[in-house]
């Protein structure tokens, strides 16, 4: 349960970080600004954990740019 609470905690600060540093505005809500943080973690997380599990800065970095290019996937793909 706590891994739950955990992971959309860091979806909602990733996602956030990740609409504030994207040029431009982001027509999000709540639940889709945890959705799109917590997506953009598992998408960097599969390109760069390499099977390690820590807490990394370079992690939460890629977290951060994973969220943008599903905002930008999202744009192109949405019009």
């Amino acid at each position: 349960m706590l891994n739950i609470v955990g992971a959309i905690v860091s979806g909602l600060v990733v996602g956030i970080l990740a609409r504030f540093f994207y040029p431009g505005e982001v027509d999000l809500g709540f639940f889709a600004t945890i959705a799109l943080g917590i997506g953009g973690s598992l998408f960097a997380g599969l390109i760069t954990s390499r099977g390690r599990s820590e807490f990394s800065r370079p992690g939460c970095l890629a977290s951060i740019l994973g969220a943008m290019v599903l905002i930008l996937a999202g744009r192109l793909l949405l019009g």
